[in-house]
């Protein structure tokens, strides 16, 4: 019998665990894939790696403007994604000791309720006086007309691209599609993103969204108040402001709708 139960290993889960732990509760986590969840694996931690390869990359191709003489300047996609990579492996590990420092009991499978107080994994039941649902959320793609090709990605297949793209549509202007848009427009792809709204990245401060956006302008086209209403092949066909119909071509699609 457990304290406290536990299903899903990302942020909200293992943190919470972790207090629990440290107050001397007996906790079980459970995780039926890798501990740090979604945003260790394809959210806010390789995203933010991904924005400083691409930081380093141009201040370096910008260095002479300061004075600083430098060679030939180059972007090997294959050894970012690698790095990337690292600094997943050496966080989920922090967490990992984070656990075992706190008594923290660690189940990997797919858990399911089967009672008030009782979760099944792999055929054995375990039991809580607590028992808390910590499972976060999926990417959101919306019944666009051509959004299952599979050069439209959601975050988590964008994140494993092998080869850069010349040219990237990001339907949707939240925090996640503005992070992409910057990370292959600094490294000259070209870049367009498509919003439904009037502004990008909606719940922050307005004056803040319209500066950011005014930022990064001239590396990325914004079409806002638009309406996306098909993706034909490598076309993404849209509505404007105006109701007229218009259409940008691109390598990848990146659906960044939302959770």
């Amino acid at each position: 019998m457990y304290d406290i139960i536990i299903i899903g290993a990302g942020p909200g889960g293992y943190e919470m665990a972790e207090r629990a732990g440290h107050k001397g509760k007996k906790v079980l986590l459970i995780e039926k894939a890798h501990l740090g969840g979604v945003c260790l694996k394809r959210g806010c931690i390789p995203t933010k790696t991904l924005l400083n390869s691409a930081k380093h990359y141009v201040h370096a191709k910008e260095a002479p403007e300061f004075g600083v003489t430098t060679g030939e300047v180059g972007f090997d996609l294959s050894k970012v994604m690698g790095w990337k990579q690292e600094v997943i492996e050496t966080l989920r590990g922090g967490v990992a000791a984070m656990m075992k420092k706190n008594k923290v009991e660690v189940l990997f499978g797919e858990a399911k309720l089967v009672g008030p107080r009782k979760v099944e994994v792999d055929g054995t039941v375990y039991e809580g006086d607590n028992v808390v649902i910590a499972t976060g959320g999926s990417p959101f793609v919306p019944p666009i007309p051509g959004a299952d090709q599979p050069h439209v990605m959601t975050s988590k297949e964008i994140l494993c691209v092998d080869k850069m793209p010349e040219s990237l549509v990001v339907i949707g202007g939240g925090v996640i599609g503005i992070e992409f848009a910057s990370f292959f427009s600094s490294l000259g792809v070209k870049v367009d993103v498509v919003e439904m709204l009037d502004e990008i990245i909606p719940f922050m401060d307005r004056g803040q969204a319209k500066r950011f956006r005014a930022a990064i302008k001239k590396k990325v086209g914004f079409n806002l108040g638009c309406r996306v209403t098909a993706i034909d092949g490598h076309d993404v066909k849209y509505t404007d402001k105006k109701g007229e119909e218009k259409s940008i071509n691109a390598d990848i699609v990146l659906m960044s709708v939302g959770r």
